[in-house]
């Protein structure tokens, strides 16, 4: 009986073991269903015919209105991994200050962007920093333990410490 269940528990725990390896996709940013943001015609589309097809845009530029970019990516991450970028499409759809007709419409993909650097330094501030000691004496003297003078002021009550 042990000799037939033991292939069987085998095979079970090495198909268990190679679904726990298989990669968890995520979808992220614009998904587009009825209408791709390639689709948009240079010349005849406005803003208002490309809010009809493919709604608000994903991001607008900062330094110009006219200028709205729609913005998906796909990650996939296998077990305890990090994640890992493998799609991200951005769409870049320029218009006209005057007619809002579409002028440009840009496609960049992963390999068009660019790995900026980061610098992890800090900014120094005014000032110094406490050593421990200083943090721990620093309160000494400065508690409520000594009843204050104002006690006998109109509207205060007694016991009441602000």
């Amino acid at each position: 009986m042990f000799r037939r269940a033991a292939p069987a528990a085998l095979a079970v725990g090495l198909l268990a073991g190679l679904g726990a390896c298989a990669p968890i996709t995520t979808y992220s940013g614009f998904q587009a269903i009825d209408a791709n943001p390639q689709d948009v015609k240079v010349g005849t589309d406005t803003k208002s015919t490309v809010r009809a097809k493919l709604g608000s845009p994903s991001a607008q530029s900062t330094f110009d209105a006219n200028t709205w970019f729609y913005v998906n990516q796909i990650k996939q991450r296998v077990a305890f991994r990090k994640p890992q970028v493998t799609a991200r499409n951005v769409t870049a759809i320029e218009f006209s200050k005057e007619t809002e007709a579409v002028v440009a419409v840009n496609n960049y993909t992963l390999k068009d962007g660019k790995v900026v650097a980061f610098n992890g330094r800090e900014t120094p501030t005014r000032g110094r920093e406490m050593t421990v000691l200083e943090q721990l004496l620093g309160s000494v003297g400065r508690s409520g333990m000594l009843p204050r003078d104002d006690e006998g002021v109109p509207g205060s009550r007694p016991g009441d410490r602000r």
